[in-house]
């Protein structure tokens, strides 16, 4: 097999949750890209129609969409129990969505905590512990979670937020040492600050935008489409000796 043909995903099933928009969505135009069908979850997901799904056909993959809302656990519990029984062999999770709450650690209620460790944290083992069983059974699957800069920083007004990308941080190689002798790999993508709708209020800010961007080798916000390579490369047996990793995809930031 050529080294580009292990790129491929012809033939896959890519779980993509918190695809409707932004980093999530463009994930998932990647890998169907590369030839993978799409299962793509998100609490506003609409049942059929929607812009990923649309992206996804005309890229001549499949799309199968779900609506559920990660902010509860049954939710979590009750997707994962409808997609394995679904889709019997899911080859791939890319667990994407998540949430912040831009407050200071001293207003920070113990609400928002628990909804953003909920939504970014918590789920996430849900997902991965439920449909990595079965990759582990099989004996092979991949597993990717979207980390963040704040899963080696503290980030400012989110304690939440790093915490739990901290978490995510931790639980792909705790997962990675349990499960890479089973043929499955676990890894990370850890973004730089991406122009999305959740860093609107940092690029709007006319004191944090060019302090961030100051900072960045690459002088430049990066788009979601920067980060299509490294899943791609994640997702396929181009990876297949790469686990337990975070994969920095910040235009340098962290070399500073």
């Amino acid at each position: 097999m050529s080294i580009l043909d292990r790129f491929r995903l012809d033939g896959k099933i890519a779980v993509v949750t918190g695809c409707r928009r932004g980093i999530g969505m463009w994930l998932a135009l990647a890998l169907a890209e590369a030839g993978a069908d799409i299962v793509g979850v998100s609490k506003s997901l609409e049942p059929t129609g929607s812009v990923v799904e649309k992206a996804v056909l005309r890229a001549g993959r499949k799309f199968r969409g779900y609506q559920y809302d990660f902010r509860n656990r049954k939710s979590a519990h009750d997707f994962t129990e409808r997609v394995n029984a679904d889709f019997p062999v899911i080859d791939i999770l890319v667990a994407n969505a998540g949430m912040t709450i831009r407050k200071a650690a001293a207003e920070h209620s113990d609400e928002m905590w628990d909804e953003i460790i909920e939504v970014n944290l918590n789920s996430q083992f849900v997902l991965s512990r439920d449909l990595g069983r079965r990759m582990v059974e099989r004996g092979s699957g991949k597993i990717i979670f979207i980390a963040s800069l704040l899963s080696f920083q503290g980030g400012i007004l989110v304690p939440s937020y790093a915490a739990s990308k901290g978490g995510v941080a931790q639980l792909a190689k705790a997962l990675a040492n349990e499960w890479g002798s089973h043929g499955v790999q676990i890894n990370a993508i850890a973004p730089g600050y991406i122009a999305t709708e959740m860093c609107a209020p940092l690029k709007n800010d006319p004191d944090r935008n060019p302090a961030i961007v100051s900072r960045v080798p690459a002088g430049r916000w990066g788009t979601p489409e920067d980060l299509q390579g490294a899943v791609v490369f994640l997702a396929s047996s181009a990876s297949d000796y790469v686990n337990g990793t975070l994969v920095t995809v910040d235009g340098g930031w962290m070399a500073r």
